[in-house]
């Protein structure tokens, strides 16, 4: 199947007529119309029926459409590097963090190259890592900062820091005697917990070692970021385990923190 089709594929689906693909297209209507019946006659089958006015995929299209969005994704990507590839090498430096280091330390770390290099232009964002990789893959950021360690064959990585977990609760949870001892991960048995979700590497492995706990903690909200979790131990609503930077995000009663044990 030609790319040219598959674009044109791709139109019908997302507009759900030959008009509106070839206004996407920036072609004809009857050349879209021609097209999309010579694809139909390579295929030897019908991509789509009418029903009430618009054009709905038939089964064999339906079919297809996982791979087709996933070319059209690569193509898109494809282009996306190539531009970047071309652009001048004197752009901004592009940086991108993850929300936690993004409001803990990236602001402060760009202070200090900016007064250390006065004339540097630089460009911030903030993404999840995931997000990040393929940024950088792509060349729309220069660097990243992120909590773990992502794993990608194609790009380089180095350890500035290490950290180690951290447990944070409502002011008062525990005597001011106790901060400074480790709180054992045992103790989190049965106790009210913010859960991050386990589609986070690091969120993982802390479930990982939170579904060894008996009774399991009892979680009743889950969050994507660690300064959501930060947000909702200061309203009361349980315990959380965070990453140092989170911990200390807030002011210095906001919450109380204790390092885990064992230590992750």
């Amino acid at each position: 199947m030609r790319l040219r089709y598959i674009e044109l594929f791709h139109a019908v689906l997302t507009t759900g007529s030959i008009t509106g693909a070839a206004k996407l297209l920036n072609i004809s209507q009857p050349a879209a119309s021609k097209a999309l019946q010579h694809a139909e006659d390579r295929l030897g089958f019908a991509l789509f029926s009418r029903v009430r006015g618009r054009l709905q995929p038939t089964p064999q299209a339906l079919l297809m459409r996982d791979r087709i969005e996933k070319i059209i994704q690569e193509v898109h990507d494809l282009d996306r590097l190539t531009k970047n590839m071309g652009q001048p090498g004197n752009d901004p430096l592009r940086v991108t963090s993850t929300p936690t280091l993004a409001l803990t330390l990236l602001a402060g770390a760009t202070a200090l190259l900016r007064k250390a290099v006065p004339d540097v232009v630089a460009e911030l964002s903030t993404q999840h890592s995931a997000m990040m990789c393929e940024s950088l893959t792509l060349r729309e950021t220069d660097i990243g900062l992120t909590l773990q360690d992502t794993g990608h064959q194609n790009l380089r990585q180095r350890v500035l820091c290490r950290g180690q977990v951290m447990v944070i609760a409502p002011p008062g949870w525990w005597p001011e005697t106790e901060l400074a001892q480790p709180l054992p991960i045992e103790a989190l048995a049965n106790q009210p917990m913010i859960g991050i979700t386990v589609r986070d590497v690091l969120g993982s492995m802390l479930q990982s070692h939170l579904a060894k706990v008996d009774p399991a903690p009892r979680t009743a909200v889950s969050v994507q970021t660690y300064q959501l979790a930060h947000s909702l131990v200061t309203k009361g609503e349980g315990l959380a385990l965070v990453d140092p930077f989170t911990a200390r995000c807030g002011g210095a009663n906001s919450v109380q923190i204790r390092t885990l044990k064992p230590h992750l």
